[in-house]
């Protein structure tokens, strides 16, 4: 069985390789396509500019949040290091630091791709849909391989070293932190400037979106970079890792000596990732084709792929069970289901967003009205989704004995991520195609350029919806299987102590309905700081771009050598997002541990209830309105109720305002905070059943 083990450690190397060298591949690609026009090269230079600055200032302040947390970790965990077992807690230190330095790795490249693609995209647009989807898709897809390259990497590497699946949880809470603080800083530093950008130009002075005029315009694309390329893709190599590390330490609870399990779930994710990449090679889209058409068929591709790949595995290999392939199967089934779920509800070609667009005709008030109880309504079939693949999950693996059923979800979370490498691909070509729609704007190529690049922007728009509902969706999985894993740790350290095992965990008693309403609030907290966040950094930036319109002699009117300080703007973005990055997640850490110091690990139980539940619903509302006001505001600029500068495109425009930081900063956000507290929960378990006051 150990042999299996080994194998599987090899393959994952070799697939992880495998990746890297495709993902280099498609690069130089990329960096192959030509970029001619000299406005589009100068502003594409500002955006990549002003996304390092970002990057390199961001990533200073959560090196000196990981070195403190480095430090803390060495101290405290597993174990407090006067115990004696230093050992433990240097290996768990080393591999909290590497989760966090190829967390932050992933986003540093796929920020470098990005910048190289946005304008070839932009130029290759000139040729029509089916070049220019290319260049978008491909660029996106680099990022999509690195990230699930380095996360089969990096938990493979960790185990072979260690062979202790608790430190994957230090790996794991490396990538969750650096997530969670790279997601709410570039998710404020994007929709800070967007939200900007959209109302002094498109309300207040009725100028198009990426008009050169607009001191934000610059802003604003270095913020599709920095949230939804980086913080996005930090946000799923995190979904991904902890994914992993449950199934593996509910795996090792279940092994008895043997490895069947755990070489499952690293069979699972090899085959994940190789489907992945053959999805991507063969992602293509007609000369006249429909790009979201073509996005979501090469997920359906790659997930086809998948499941027929996984059953052969499960036949070949003795000891793999088809009743966790069953499990895995549901997962990914699941997440495809709340996919096309979320599309019907995103899509501008559906009626959701259309009725969105027809209210809008009547006022703002009613754009928002409509938008908030849609955003609501479609909350509901990805709950059911996620509760759904849990029960079944849980009941398929029942059968197999004590501890198996918890294993299943956490295969069905595994499922429901193995193609992560293809939703990443499908999220991160959005910005790449945003930005380009920009580019295609300020470079002046003409209003069918502008066409077909909004249409490749509106694809992107929707896909981005439904694959934020897939890693949603997988979180709540992925948090459920960690409340297993937290279980498994817990009763390691109450059987130590000679104290009563925990088997469930009932509402009825005190501590644990404790712990159930204040998680319950967390989520809420959270979101409103980030909320906030943007609201308060964009009032500076309007204040900003009034200024510069009121003393920049003739700006306003667009008149040779009137340049507005584009960099005045991305300044004003970067230190509000900077000076907002650490409170919410520092806030969301520290309740955790509140919590579990005042009613140890059963009040810590219901504290993960309540944030899985508040958490999963308020992230899916915010992901969807938002996602559902930014088409219906595209479907009235194609001409639909009135057209551009329309009442009902104004009203249009500020039901998108109000969804940018629900779908861009708190709602993502929510999913990569519920994993760092119960990631946070695990790690600390032994302490809590150590040192609490009701417990």
């Amino acid at each position: 069985m150990e042999q299996n083990l080994s194998l599987f450690y090899g393959l994952s190397f070799l697939t992880a390789a495998l990746a890297f060298a495709y993902a280099v591949y498609l690069y130089l690609w990329v960096k192959k396509q030509p970029t001619k026009n000299a406005k589009i090269q100068e502003v594409a230079a500002l955006i990549k500019q002003g996304a390092n600055t970002f990057m390199r200032r961001e990533y200073l302040i959560l090196a000196k949040f990981a070195g403190v947390a480095a430090v803390i970790i060495f101290i405290l965990l597993p174990s407090p290091i006067w115990s004696g077992n230093i050992l433990s807690n240097v290996e768990m230190t080393v591999a909290y630091i590497l989760g966090t330095a190829l967390s932050a790795v992933a986003g540093k490249i796929g920020i470098m791709v990005a910048t190289h693609s946005n304008s070839r995209a932009a130029e290759a647009a000139k040729k029509g849909i089916e070049p220019a989807f290319l260049v978008g898709f491909r660029g996106g897809a680099v990022m999509g391989l690195l990230v699930v390259g380095c996360s089969l990497l990096g938990v493979a590497a960790v185990l072979m070293v260690v062979g202790d699946t608790s430190i994957i949880l230090g790996f794991s809470f490396g990538a969750s932190s650096l997530a969670l603080f790279a997601k709410a800083g570039g998710g404020i530093f994007t929709k800070t400037a967007d939200v900007s950008a959209d109302l002094t130009g498109k309300v207040e002075l009725g100028i198009p979106e990426d008009d050169p005029r607009n001191p934000a315009v610059i802003a604003d694309n270095v913020g599709d970079n920095v949230g939804d390329v980086a913080g996005m893709g930090a946000d799923l190599f995190d979904s991904n890792v902890a994914a992993m590390a449950s199934a593996l330490v509910i795996a090792q609870s279940l092994s008895g000596g043997e490895y069947n399990n755990i070489s499952m779930v690293f069979c699972y994710a090899i085959l994940g990732l190789l489907s992945s990449i053959i999805g991507i090679a063969n992602a293509r889209i007609g000369r006249n084709g429909n790009p979201t058409h073509a996005l979501n068929m090469s997920t359906y591709v790659t997930t086809g792929i998948f499941l027929v790949l996984t059953a052969i595995a499960t036949a070949v290999f003795d000891g793999f069970s088809w009743r966790i392939w069953g499990a895995s199967t549901v997962g990914l089934i699941v997440g495809v289901i709340i996919g096309i779920t979320t599309d019907y509800f995103t899509d501008d070609s559906k009626p959701i967003v259309r009725k969105v667009a027809h209210a809008s005709q009547s006022g703002p008030a009613f754009t928002v009205l409509s938008g908030v109880s849609y955003g609501f309504i479609s909350a509901l079939p990805a709950m059911v989704g996620i509760a759904i693949s849990a029960l079944l999950a849980y009941k398929i693996c029942e059968p197999m004995g004590e501890g198996y059923a918890i294993f299943g979800i956490s295969m069905a979370a595994v499922g429901m991520l193995s193609i992560v490498g293809m939703i990443i691909s499908n999220d991160a070509y959005g910005p790449i195609v945003d930005n380009a729609r920009g580019l295609a704007e300020m470079g002046n190529l003409g209003e069918e350029t502008i066409r077909t690049a909004d249409e490749l922007d509106s694809a992107g728009n929707t896909v981005k919806a439904v694959t934020k509902g897939f890693s949603i969706g997988a979180a709540g999985l992925t948090v459920i299987s960690l409340l297993g894993a937290f279980m498994s740790e817990a009763n390691e350290s109450l059987a130590e102590a000679g104290k009563e095992l925990i088997t469930g965990f009932d509402i009825m008693e005190p501590t644990v309905f404790f712990g159930i309403l204040i998680g319950a609030a967390i989520p809420a907290v959270f979101s409103a700081m980030l909320i906030l966040g943007v609201d308060k950094n964009a009032q500076r930036m309007v204040g900003e771009i009034h200024r510069q319109f009121n003393s920049i002699p003739g700006l306003r009117e667009g008149k040779k050598g009137a340049k507005p300080e584009y960099g005045k703007c991305i300044d004003i973005a970067t230190s509000g997002a900077l000076k907002e990055l650490i409170p919410a997640g520092l806030m969301s850490i520290l309740s955790t541990m509140v919590v579990g110091f005042i009613g140890g690990p059963k009040a810590i139980g219901g504290f993960l209830l309540g944030n899985i539940v508040s958490g999963l619903l308020l992230a899916l509302f915010m992901s969807n309105a938002g996602g559902l006001w930014d088409n219906s505001k595209k479907y009235v600029e194609s001409g639909a109720e009135g057209g551009k500068g329309s009442e009902a495109h104004k009203a249009a425009v500020i039901g998108d305002t109000v969804g940018d930081p629900f779908k861009d900063t708190a709602g993502p956000s929510i999913n990569t905070q519920i994993t760092v507290v119960s990631l946070v929960s695990s790690l600390m378990s032994s302490i809590f059943v150590a040192i609490s006051l009701f417990s």
